[in-house]
């Protein structure tokens, strides 16, 4: 199947639309981070970097950390700019671009997301690191995919069940991280949960301004959310989306976050810079062990 020009989309010079990126430019090992300033924060540590781009909010650093190559991206925030990145990363190693057809050999990527995040639960207290084994996906972007193999209906019914979860918002849908990135980076100093990811930062996330939500008590509900050991962790916007179109596409993705603010005690970090880039260094080492 030949892929159309107005599907994929590639730069004058032949790089891909969005990221600005040619094959060449990037490694099987990518971390994502939301920040477009946070990529420069994550390649300071490299030993060398031989690649730079940026194009809107996608920045892209490729380098070497100890003997292995890197590539650092960022997202910019939500799930939309998640479905570009992923999608655009595997056209880069899964599309040939000279005859616009997928390959016969499919390159699955390592990707890990470095991100911040606000704690649901007290005990994950702020300046703690959260390793998503699920994404809950309440934000809809997945439903555009086909999805009935990834996803997890049991969780995804007792979500909405527990929460009595609208049926005029997108279905919830839960999908699993990569079990081989969660033993390469988990230890003593991770809290693991599952990762809720919403659509937007007030009213998706229950915060209240001038504007009622629709459902006031949501986070009350989701704090309490509890299916055979597993709860909800923590809130942001782009964990789900990359687990969903990882997985459909046939990569290992992983999410780590930061976390710097703790929703249920009402308490927000100190110092958060110096929490990301402990979090940054753990990652990073962790990726060469």
């Amino acid at each position: 199947m030949t892929i159309k020009d107005s599907e994929l989309i590639l730069n004058q010079d032949g790089s891909i639309y969005h990221l600005n990126l040619k094959p060449e430019h990037i490694a099987n090992t990518i971390i994502l981070v939301g920040d477009q300033n946070r990529v420069e924060k994550i390649s300071k540590h490299f030993d060398s970097i031989e690649f730079e781009t940026q194009k809107r909010e996608f920045k892209t650093h490729t380098g070497i950390y100890k003997g292995k190559r890197i590539s650092v991206v960022s997202t910019g925030i939500g799930p939309d700019n998640i479905d570009i990145v992923l999608n655009e990363l595997d056209a880069l190693v899964n599309i040939d671009f000279e005859t616009r057809q997928p390959k016969k050999e499919i390159t699955s990527l390592d990707i890990i997301r470095i991100g911040t995040s606000g704690s649901l639960q007290k005990n994950i207290p702020v300046d703690a690191f959260v390793l998503s084994t699920y994404g809950l996906d309440m934000n809809g972007m997945l439903h555009s995919y086909q999805i009935e193999n990834i996803s997890n209906p049991d969780i995804e019914k007792a979500f909405a069940l527990q929460t009595n979860w609208s049926v005029n918002k997108a279905k919830p849908i839960v999908i699993q991280g990569s079990k081989l990135l969660e033993k390469k980076l988990e230890s003593d100093l991770t809290h693991k949960g599952l990762t809720a990811t919403a659509g937007g930062f007030y009213g998706p996330q229950g915060r209240v301004l001038r504007l009622a939500v629709q459902d006031p008590d949501l986070n009350d509900k989701m704090d309490d959310f509890y299916y055979e050991g597993i709860y909800i962790s923590n809130f942001e916007m782009e964990t789900s989306a990359i687990y969903g179109l990882s997985k459909l596409l046939g990569h290992n993705a992983l999410s780590l976050n930061a976390i710097i603010a703790n929703r249920a005690n009402g308490t927000f970090s100190k110092n958060p810079l110096a929490t990301i880039e402990k979090l940054i260094i753990y990652t990073l080492d962790k990726l060469v062990v």
